[in-house]
């Protein structure tokens, strides 16, 4: 998978954009816990190359995303991108697809029942915006170091949090957090927390335009209910 996947990048053109997203950060003299980078990818070109990896990002987005990781980390090391670049949980990828296949499947819609959206992957959705918060900051990655001073976690990058689609705040950040070696508790380098913006949307099915109609001769009665979304 990691051959078709830099094969890809390589005809896409996104391995260029990705070397120019890593200049901007080598060219930077801010140091960064986490490299993020957003890698847009086309599903049914993928799944032409190989029909196995199209069929994982579609379905297994976060898996994917760890694969696209390690080839990126690969990439930077052999070309010398990014030489403030330490290890591999620094680097956060992002997958947008420029498309999803027009099928029922994948389609979001709360209007229907029953609701099997068990799987964390990929789904399109189609409503109008009812209300929009205020943008407001949310914690991409920090980095965490042990605060036992002769645990070699107590320095360097080896425990990086990244904000996962679907997480919480608190998932990211909180004081509680064990080292995964000697079991002491870590502490935020708060000088390397990166920030990104995120805006709650209000949505409601695109349904409810046939309420608005004044009349209708289905007689059925039918309720229709807001849901949140998370931009971020």
């Amino acid at each position: 998978m990691r051959e078709i996947i830099l094969v890809y990048l390589d005809r896409s053109g996104g391995l260029q954009k990705f070397v120019h997203d890593c200049k901007k950060y080598n060219d930077s003299k801010q140091s960064y816990a986490v490299y993020r980078f957003i890698i847009s990818i086309n599903p049914s070109d993928i799944a032409e190359l190989d029909a196995t990896l199209g069929n994982y990002i579609l379905h297994n987005p976060l898996q994917a995303a760890q694969i696209f990781q390690s080839v990126c980390f690969v990439a930077i090391k052999t070309l010398s991108l990014i030489e403030q670049l330490q290890t591999e949980a620094q680097i956060s990828i992002l997958l947008k697809p420029t498309h999803l296949p027009p099928l029922p499947s994948y389609v979001l819609s709360l209007s229907a029942y029953p609701f099997n959206y068990t799987s964390p992957r990929f789904y399109m959705s189609e409503g109008i915006v009812i209300a929009m918060g205020t943008v407001t900051k949310y914690t991409q990655g920090a980095r965490f170091l042990c605060t036992e001073e002769t645990c070699p976690f107590s320095e360097g990058f080896r425990c990086i949090r990244v904000h996962c689609p679907g997480a919480t705040e608190s998932a990211t950040v909180r004081t509680d957090f064990v080292c995964s070696l000697c079991s002491s508790p870590l502490q935020e380098d708060m000088k390397f927390r990166v920030l990104g913006d995120k805006q709650i949307v209000e949505m409601i099915d695109a349904k409810i335009l046939n309420a608005l109609k004044g009349y209708s001769i289905d007689k059925s009665h039918f309720r229709i209910q807001a849901f949140t979304l998370f931009l971020r």
